[in-house]
């Protein structure tokens, strides 16, 4: 059964502790948290303070999903504010594989996201050093975006990739995840489902997160 992360920023945020809770409640094992600079993509969210009050009130995984340019500058702020997993943008990294083991120097699991128009064998000399490869399946940068297509071919190729390197590599998918597409993402190979709008805008989200957890 896939992993769910529900994605924070479709939180509602003047009663984010509350949706913290409902997500402790649910069969959901990771949040997943995306920082936005503004500069990597055209949207701020929220940063190390934010993250620090959804460590202070949770036990499952932190999955924090870097959308900023030079994220090897923050890589052990953001594990002293409680991040498990650690992802960031293959398009942002000039040396994608020192960022990628000092993020595990740090005692997190690391991760590499693609954007939409990065094909997947450009991690070929580095998917047996990461944990998990994050496909965007929307443009980084704003929730609530119709999901690609061309995601499911993409995904396809990232499976193959991993099985033909042997490598331990999960697959996420993040953007316009939902009931209506979990299962065919899952038979494809996913592993971690990213789901923002599908479950806070539900009217039932711990019913839309089992649903995706069975897919």
């Amino acid at each position: 059964m896939p992993i769910v992360a529900p994605s924070i920023l479709a939180a509602d945020f003047g009663n984010l502790a509350r949706d913290v809770e409902m997500i402790n409640k649910s069969e959901a094992e990771w949040f997943h948290l995306d920082v936005m600079d503004g500069v990597f993509v055209p949207n701020i969210s929220y940063g190390m303070p934010v993250i620090k009050a959804i460590d202070d009130l949770t036990d499952k995984i932190l999955d924090v999903h870097l959308m900023i340019v030079q994220p090897e500058r923050y890589i052990k702020d953001f594990k002293e504010v409680g991040a498990d997993v650690l992802t960031v943008h293959y398009e942002a990294c000039t040396h994608l594989h020192r960022t990628i083991q000092a993020i595990k120097d740090e005692g997190m699991k690391a991760g590499v996201a693609l954007n939409p128009h990065t094909p997947v064998h450009v991690l070929e000399d580095v998917i047996r050093d990461i944990d998990l490869l994050l496909i965007m399946s929307v443009n980084p940068g704003f929730g609530g975006q119709k999901f690609i297509q061309h995601t499911y071919e993409k995904l396809t190729q990232a499976s193959l990739l991993i099985e033909q390197k042997n490598a331990d590599t999960l697959i996420e998918i993040d953007g316009g995840v939902s009931p209506g597409n979990a299962a065919q993402l899952v038979q494809l190979g996913a592993d971690v489902l990213v789901a923002g709008n599908a479950v806070f805008a539900a009217q039932n989200p711990l019913e839309v997160i089992s649903g995706l957890k069975n897919s």
